[in-house]
């Protein structure tokens, strides 16, 4: 079974050692479910909920573009495997040529799913074996607001909104 999956926030969580690791935080079917990214890939995310737009495409932005050129579109990413403490996502896609659909599935990067999924305004689904692995209940992360100004937004831009968080 799988359920749909809403960005919960963007934000940091501390590690072990202290130091601060990019998050994204999915809830789904009451649960939050925390997914640890780069600092880019958060940054990227942060910038497609923003609608934010550059002179020159940034990579999921250029993606989409090449992607919705060749007839394309993507129907959907799903947080669909955890092992090893490793998630695994897929991009459900298809293209069209001569009146013809053809569908396509690839394997990606949750991070890189989730940008997409933000750029096409597709759904993302999470499965259930996965929120029985990973899923956590609400009010076991803390959220508070970030007091460095810095990180997670990207270069530049100061602004802050409720999807901005740290926890532990």
């Amino acid at each position: 079974m799988s359920y749909e999956a809403e960005i919960a926030g963007i934000g940091v969580g501390v590690g072990p050692d202290g130091d601060e690791i990019p998050a994204v935080i999915l809830r789904a079917d009451g649960q939050l479910l925390p997914i640890f990214v780069t600092r880019d890939q958060a940054n990227s995310i942060r910038m497609g909920l923003s609608d934010r737009v550059f002179e020159r495409p940034l990579t999921h932005d250029l993606v989409v573009e090449m992607v919705t050129e060749f007839g394309g579109a993507v129907d959907g990413v799903r947080i669909d495997d955890l092992t090893d403490g490793t998630f695994y996502a897929k991009i459900d896609a298809e293209s069209y040529d001569a009146g013809q659909s053809r569908e396509f599935v690839f394997d990606a990067r949750p991070s890189d799913a989730i940008a997409l999924a933000i750029r096409f305004e597709c759904p993302i689904t999470v499965t259930s074996e996965v929120l029985d692995d990973a899923g956590q209940p609400p009010d076991s992360i803390e959220m508070e607001s970030p007091d460095d100004g810095i990180f997670p937004h990207a270069p530049g831009d100061e602004s802050r909104d409720e999807s901005d968080f740290r926890y532990r």
